[in-house]
């Protein structure tokens, strides 16, 4: 079951749960609009590069669109159709005002200078500025992408439209971005996770974890673990991986990261697969790397009692099936990674108001947004007797439902 397929799938068994008719499955499964761009652009060796660009605004019941920039040589219309669901469900999890969108371009940001990088950035903008905007559709960073880019694209943004911050979200300090948003969505993990564990009658204090990925949302999830007292054992990223059983020295290692290019070789430590970390006998596995890492077979032999979604789409839908029969209870994307959302939120009401926040408001409306929204999303699963994947999907479905009804045709 592909990516799309799977999206469907988690979306038909909460539905089922809702008794919904097949033409409101149907009305709320369509995107509303789906844009595909050429991007021509010069490269530095003076050839020219063509680059395919996607942006998919999949509903605007509940607000105006949001969703991420992903540059990545797998980006594809079928991920970004897929990505652009879930950001609707996810954004009406959480209960903030908008609905759900995605973007991205194929291509490989390893390979490009930066003078492309801004290039191509530009270049996509020019295509789809008319589609965008701060009661529209308001992009931000994802995969391949990061606040330098998103200045780029504010900047150009800006030269069709005059000076418009709350166009994009996950900008720079300077050009009117937002405290926190850097760590938000590792963060917000991190809160769940100590939610779901509250739940449980266990503490983040002492349990052991394995974490996949090491890029924004890994490094931060996995710096407010060690800070919360939390023994991050195992943790792997593209080019490798370590782990200590007695837990690894996490600011140690960040900056050992930064300054050899990975964590290959960190002293103390030895290497482990991204295999054997999926594997690892600990309290709490994190996935916060590519999506449909965690396969059947490896579900199977998952001995983490708690599995926490940190990427988008990391457990295929069959392995879904195989943690519920365990009983592995699993912490969904849709509400483990939203904290990233729910910060671009606040920095789109803060350019709204001209006005910005302080870090320590910033963390303390994301935590109260967080632990609400997980404390909902328990309560439908223990009521309904169903997953917290469908219970949360309920909830999204639902809101998403009522506001379409609501507002009409």
């Amino acid at each position: 079951m592909n990516a799309i397929e799977a999206a469907r799938h988690y979306f038909n068994q909460a539905a089922d749960h809702m008794g919904l008719s097949q033409n409101m499955r149907k009305l709320l499964l369509t995107p509303k609009r789906e844009a595909k761009v050429q991007i021509p652009m010069q490269m530095d060796n003076g050839e020219i590069g063509t680059f395919i660009g996607y942006r998919v605004q999949h509903d605007d019941a509940r607000g105006p669109m949001k969703g991420g920039l992903r540059f990545h040589p797998e980006v594809d219309a079928d991920e970004v159709v897929t990505l652009a669901q879930l950001m609707t469900w996810k954004t009406a999890v959480v209960n903030i005002p908008y609905g759900g969108a995605k973007g991205g371009i194929a291509v490989d940001i390893k390979k490009l200078s930066r003078g492309e990088l801004e290039r191509i950035t530009r270049g996509f903008i020019d295509n789809i500025h008319d589609m965008i905007g701060p009661d529209k559709d308001i992009p931000a960073p994802d995969m391949g992408t990061n606040a330098q880019v998103m200045a780029w694209a504010v900047n150009q943004y800006e030269k069709y439209h005059g000076f418009s911050p709350a166009c994009i979200t996950g900008k720079p300090l300077e050009l009117h971005g937002s405290e926190g948003r850097e760590e938000a969505t590792g963060r917000g993990v991190v809160i769940v996770t100590e939610a779901v564990l509250k739940q449980l009658k266990k503490t983040l204090s002492g349990s052991t974890v394995a974490l996949q990925g090491f890029g924004n949302v890994g490094s931060f999830a996995a710096r407010f673990l060690h800070e919360a007292g939390a023994k991050v054992v195992a943790v792997t990223d593209v080019a490798g991986g370590v782990r200590n059983s007695e837990g690894l020295d996490i600011p140690a290692l960040t900056r050992w990261s930064a300054d050899h290019n990975g964590l290959a070789g960190f002293p103390g430590s030895e290497s482990v697969t991204n295999d054997e970390l999926l594997r690892s006998d600990v309290d709490l596995l994190i996935p916060a790397a590519l999506g449909g890492v965690i396969t059947e077979e490896v579900a199977r032999d998952v001995r983490a009692s708690v599995v926490v979604e940190a990427a988008n789409n990391p457990t295929r839908a069959e392995a879904d099936e195989i943690f519920h029969k365990r009983n592995v209870v699993v912490v969904p994307d849709i509400l483990a990674n939203a904290g990233g959302v729910t910060v671009s939120y606040f920095e789109w009401v803060q350019n709204r108001q001209h006005f910005r926040w302080e870090l320590a408001r910033v963390r303390k409306e994301l935590d109260r947004v967080m632990v609400d929204s997980f404390d909902r999303v328990w309560n439908i699963a223990q009521e309904k007797h169903v997953s917290l994947r469908t219970a949360a999907y309920i909830i999204g479905i639902g809101r998403v439902g009522r506001a379409t009804v609501l507002g009409g045709i």
